[in-house]
C-alpha cells in the first residue's frame, strides 16, 4: 500500500511540475492573467523544479525498507500536502480560489490523510 501511495504522489508531483514548467499559461488559467508578465511566468516555471525533486524522492523511496529516512519522507509529504490542502480550503471557503480548487482540495486532503495514516503506521511499527 505504501509503495502505491509513494508512486501516485510521485506521478502527481511530476505532473504538477511539468504543468508549471512546460504548460505555464495553461496551468495557471483562471489564476494568471492572459497578459501575464514574462517575470511571473518565469517565477511559475521556477516553482515547477522542486516538484520534480519531490517526485524523484517519492519514486526512489517507494521500495525503501522501514527506516528513519523513509519516515522523514512520509512526514515531509504529510506536511506538504496538508499545507496545500489548508490553502485550498481557505481559498474555497473565502471564494478567492478558482473553481478547480474544490477538486484540488479533495486530492490534496486525500494525499495528506493517506500520508498521515502511513506515517502513524510506520511510527507504531518502530
Amino acid at each position: 500500500m505504501l509503495k502505491w501511495l509513494l508512486i501516485s504522489a510521485a506521478l502527481y508531483m511530476a505532473l504538477v511540475g511539468a504543468g508549471l514548467m512546460f504548460f505555464t499559461p495553461q496551468f495557471g488559467v483562471g489564476a494568471v492573467p492572459a497578459d501575464a508578465s514574462s517575470e511571473l511566468l518565469a517565477l511559475m516555471r521556477l516553482l515547477g523544479g522542486p516538484f520534480f525533486g519531490i517526485a524523484a524522492l517519492n519514486w526512489l523511496t517507494r521500495n525503501a525498507e522501514p527506516s528513519k529516512t523513509r519516515d522523514a519522507v512520509l512526514l515531509a509529504n504529510l506536511v506538504g500536502f496538508a499545507a496545500v490542502a489548508l490553502n485550498d480550503a481557505y481559498g474555497v471557503l473565502t471564494g478567492e480560489a478558482r473553481d478547480v480548487a474544490k477538486l484540488f482540495l479533495v486530492v490534496h486532503a486525500a494525499f495528506a490523510l493517506a500520508f498521515l495514516a502511513a506515517w502513524l503506521r510506520a511510527r507504531r511499527a518502530a
